[in-house]
């Protein structure tokens, strides 16, 4: 294990402030409380974010309510061409998103290239949105009678989004709602905010009218705001499992159709005749990468047989010794492949779970908090591995969201599909394997809603949805693809006929058509 022997030189101590985006402009804060964002590489505040009032979110609304008529009644073609041309502005400036998602987050600069990059496909698949909305037409259903479909934009919706993924994740939701023909308000993680301001700045030289994309910067008064308004029709969530149940409920009572991402603990399956060189280098990969803060990171290897468990636990430990841990900025060398944890309060959170586990009586075999790290005051935490973890430890149930990953150990396959499938998470899942039946019995009976084969991390691509099962959604509606579509619309049926010369009089029964 190495740290990098290069970090970001120390700046003076000036603190900047991030303003809020409404109706095409910038913003100042008028609330007077503002949290500060930290560079997690050095400890340091670096600027502070305004925490939105209610008035604050009313003023917001009122833009993207102002705005909705005129946007919705454009073509569906010319919304694609703004999308476009912010899909060009975005690609030539991306390594502007990612430098600052590594400032503010911590992920290592190629990580947020490749956040950067999974963003950008959700906005290619909107872009083809004339597509996406045509609706269905039956001619003659009746005599002189057509009947056809439409799909209509519901109004203001809004994204309140996590800090781990600051750009994938608004983008998940945006370019699918704009197309839409919807006005959006995003409230980001007050963690790492700019760049949500960054989006609307590019979304603004795309030629997005003023008013239609809103950032509103906040803590749970800016939340309780959004899920109360009655003009705001819809929310997307995306965080931790408490939050997204009480969006979700709040959402709901209060008559807004929801969609609430919430937590994981995703488990990777490693038969005995999987390749162990492929699933060590996958798991170590999924475990390890952003430092942990991923939904989708694999936090639980379920190693099937002792034989399978020992080896991979000797291959996982050679692997973790040669990762690197360092800021992971553009330009620092040697390249990192891990940086640190967002703050203090979350480093500190995720020790006490290494600890808890040593008390449980799991073995550490790698202990991340003696390895060599970066000097200095950043947040890092080396990668932990606990072996012999037992189903009924908390470091088992619990998402600690930090570089800790668990090897439970199970004597054959039916075990191990049970013990995912009685977790309460059900995001993601893996196996590992080479036989064929095996891979496609798992894939039909375990309860999670994203399978890979092989596969460690199955994050589907844009014009697929992402979306768990269990206490991992809240909601009837995945995000992107087809079902980001039909969460952002609402489905018109229209049965029409011209009757000419027809006169028949007054009918009082069921219509039958036919």
């Amino acid at each position: 294990m190495s740290a990098s022997a290069t970090l970001p030189a120390a700046a003076a101590p000036t603190i900047t402030e991030i303003h809020h985006w409404i109706s095409g402009s910038p913003i100042a804060g008028s609330s007077g409380r503002f949290a500060n964002v930290f560079h997690p590489a050095s400890g340091r505040a670096q600027s502070r974010v305004p925490l939105a009032t209610e008035a604050e979110v009313n003023a917001a609304v009122a833009a993207a309510a102002a705005a909705f008529p005129d946007w919705s009644a454009q073509p569906p073609l010319r919304r694609a061409r703004v999308l476009f041309r912010f899909r060009e502005i975005f690609e030539c400036r991306l390594d502007d998103v990612a430098a600052l998602i590594n400032r503010e987050h911590g992920k290592v600069f190629s990580d947020a290239c490749g956040e950067a990059t999974r963003g950008l496909e959700v906005v290619e698949f909107a872009t083809g949105i004339p597509q996406l909305l045509k609706g269905e037409f039956t001619e003659q259903v009746g005599a002189g009678v057509d009947s056809f479909s439409m799909r209509q934009p519901l109004g203001v919706v809004a994204g309140i989004t996590p800090f781990n993924f600051p750009a994938m994740v608004p983008m998940w939701m945006f370019p699918i709602a704009l197309a839409c023909g919807n006005t959006f308000i995003l409230k980001p993680s007050e963690r790492d905010p700019s760049s949500a301001i960054l989006l609307a700045e590019m979304l603004k030289e795309a030629g997005l009218p003023d008013g239609v994309f809103n950032v509103i910067h906040g803590d749970k008064v800016a939340v309780d705001a959004i899920l109360a308004h009655p003009t705001i029709q819809a929310v997307s969530f995306v965080g931790s499992t408490p939050i997204a149940e009480y969006v979700y409920r709040q959402g709901t009572h209060h008559g807004k159709r929801v969609q609430a991402l919430g937590g994981a603990k995703n488990h990777m399956l490693i038969m005995p005749d999987a390749d162990l060189d492929q699933a060590a280098d996958a798991l170590a990969g999924a475990a390890y990468g952003s430092a942990g803060e991923r939904c989708m990171a694999i936090s639980i290897a379920v190693a099937v047989g002792s034989q399978t468990a020992d080896t991979l636990i000797d291959k996982l430990e050679s692997r973790i010794a040669n990762l690197h841990i360092g800021s992971g900025a553009p330009g620092t060398t040697p390249e990192s492949d891990l940086g640190p944890l967002i703050t203090r309060a979350h480093l500190d959170k995720v020790t006490s779970y290494v600890e808890l586990g040593v008390t449980e009586g799991a073995e550490l075999v790698v202990d991340g908090r003696k390895q060599v790290l970066p000097a200095g005051d950043g947040f890092f935490l080396g990668p932990c591995l606990f072996d012999h973890v037992k189903p009924t430890m908390r470091i088992y149930k619990d998402e600690i969201f930090g570089p800790v990953l668990g090897v439970v150990r199970v004597n054959n396959f039916e075990t191990a599909l049970q013990l995912i499938n009685d977790h309460e998470f059900g995001n993601g899942t893996s196996i590992f394997t080479r036989d064929g039946d095996t891979a496609r019995d798992f894939t039909c009976r375990v309860q999670a809603g994203m399978v890979g084969i092989n596969v460690p991390i199955p994050v589907p691509m844009a014009f697929h949805s992402f979306g768990g099962w269990k206490r991992s959604l809240f909601g009837d509606h995945a995000v992107h693809g087809p079902e980001g579509v039909r969460f952002y619309t609402r489905l018109k049926t229209v049965t029409s006929r011209w009757p000419t010369g027809i006169r028949t009089g007054v009918d009082t029964t069921m219509p039958t058509l036919g």
